[in-house]
C-alpha cells in the first residue's frame, strides 16, 4: 500500500504492474474512484520491423481506488477487436484520449474516443448502461459539425447539458454543445484560440469549473514531446477566454515538468482539491531542450516544409516506449483565480480539506 502519489515515478496497481491508463480521466461513482485511460501495454513501433504487428493501443483499461493512491486492476472495458480490420477499436487505429461522461436523464454511459485514421481524426462514440461496460458501437468515423477532431475534453454542467471541447486539428479549439442524449453535436459552437500552425495550435483541452468559472488548460502540438502549457479562463462555456499564461511558472526548462496534462479532476469532499492528471510519455527524452521541438514543428508546418531533423526522424518512431510512460499528478495551488502547478516529489490528498 502506498500513503502519497509521488509524480513521475512509476506507478504499479495493487498487483504490482505498470497502470495503464494513459491520455487518462478520473470519475467518482458511489463512493469510488475509476481512473480510465489508453493502455498501452501491447504498443509497439510503427515502424513496422519484420513480425511485428502495428499495435498503436489494446483498448480501455480501468482501475478503481478509494484513495487516489492505491489502485486495483478492473480490466478492459472497452476492449480491442484485432479481428475487424475497420473497426475503430482496431489496435492499428490509433485510439486516444477516452472520456465517459454519464448521462442522468437517459442512465446510459457515453463514451467518446479520438480516432486518428491515416491523416483524417474523427471520432467514435460508444454507450453503456454500466460504467465497466459492456460498451457498444454507436457512431464511428463521425467529424463533429463536419470537423476533424483531435485531442478533446468532455464535460457535463451542472444543469446536465454536455459540452466537447476539441481540438479541430491544427487550426483552433472548439467548443461544441452536445446533443441531449451526448452522442451528437447539436450544431451550436463556438472557436477559440485559432493559430496558422504547430507547434503553436492549441490541443489537449482539459476544462473544469471553480467559482463559477471556466477554466481550459492546453498545450501545444508536439506529438509525444512535451511543451509549455497555457490556461485561461471565461465566464461563460463559450467564452470569451482570457489567457492567464503557464500553469507552471516554475518549470524552466518549459516542458510542463515533462508532461502533457490530459484532464482535471475535482475531487468531491474536498474544499479546492483540483488534480491535474498528465502523461509523461516519453520518460527516457527529458534531456531534449523545448526550443529543438518547437523549431523543428515550426520548420515542418512552415510553407517551405522541411524534412524533420535527423533526432527528431528518431524519436518519432518510438511509440513502443509509450508502454512505460509515467504519471504526473499534481494539485492546483490558486493564487486569486490564478491557478498554479509547482513540482512536488510527493503529495497526499489527505493533505487537503
Amino acid at each position: 500500500m502506498q500513503s502519497t502519489i509521488r509524480p513521475g515515478q512509476p506507478w504499479l496497481d495493487t498487483d504490482g504492474k505498470r497502470i495503464q491508463a494513459h491520455g487518462g480521466s478520473l470519475l467518482f461513482l458511489d463512493g469510488t474512484y475509476y481512473w480510465y485511460g489508453e493502455n498501452k501495454e501491447k504498443t509497439v513501433s510503427l515502424s513496422g520491423l519484420p513480425g511485428d504487428p502495428l499495435v498503436w493501443h489494446w483498448g480501455v483499461r480501468c482501475y478503481s481506488s478509494q484513495d487516489l493512491c492505491n489502485w486495483h486492476d478492473e480490466g478492459l472495458i472497452i476492449a480491442p477487436e484485432p479481428d475487424k480490420p475497420d473497426s475503430p477499436l482496431h489496435p492499428y487505429a490509433r485510439m486516444d484520449r477516452p472520456h465517459i461522461i454519464h448521462n442522468e436523464k437517459t442512465g446510459k454511459f457515453v463514451a467518446w474516443l479520438k480516432i486518428m485514421e491515416g491523416h483524417q481524426q474523427a471520432a467514435a462514440v460508444l454507450t453503456a448502461d454500466d460504467f465497466l461496460g459492456p460498451y457498444t458501437l454507436v457512431r464511428q468515423h463521425f467529424l463533429p459539425l463536419g470537423f476533424s477532431m483531435g485531442d478533446f475534453d468532455l464535460v457535463v454542467g451542472p444543469d446536465g447539458k454536455a459540452y466537447n471541447y476539441f481540438e479541430r486539428v491544427h487550426s483552433e479549439i472548439i467548443c461544441a454543445e452536445l446533443t441531449d442524449d451526448y452522442t451528437d453535436v447539436t450544431g451550436k459552437y463556438s472557436t477559440h484560440f485559432p493559430q496558422p500552425n504547430p507547434p503553436f495550435v492549441r490541443e489537449a483541452p482539459a476544462h473544469f469549473l471553480r467559482n463559477g468559472r471556466h477554466y481550459l488548460v492546453t498545450s501545444g502540438t508536439t506529438g509525444y514531446l512535451p511543451n509549455p502549457s497555457e490556461i485561461a479562463v471565461a465566464d461563460d462555456w463559450h467564452g470569451p477566454f482570457a489567457v492567464l499564461g503557464n500553469p507552471h511558472p516554475g518549470d524552466q526548462s518549459q516542458t510542463s515538468y515533462h508532461s502533457q496534462i490530459s484532464s482535471v479532476f475535482k475531487v468531491p469532499g474536498k474544499r479546492d482539491l483540483y488534480i491535474a492528471c498528465a502523461d509523461r510519455w516519453l520518460p527516457h527524452l527529458q534531456n531534449i531542450p523545448y526550443e529543438w521541438t518547437r523549431d523543428a514543428y515550426s520548420a515542418m508546418f512552415s510553407d517551405s516544409h522541411p524534412a524533420p531533423p535527423a533526432w527528431y526522424k528518431s524519436i518519432n518512431t518510438q511509440v513502443e516506449f509509450t508502454q512505460l510512460a509515467d504519471y504526473v499528478w499534481l494539485p492546483f495551488r490558486f493564487d486569486g483565480d490564478y491557478p498554479i502547478l509547482e513540482w512536488r516529489d510527493e503529495w497526499s490528498p489527505d493533505d487537503f480539506d
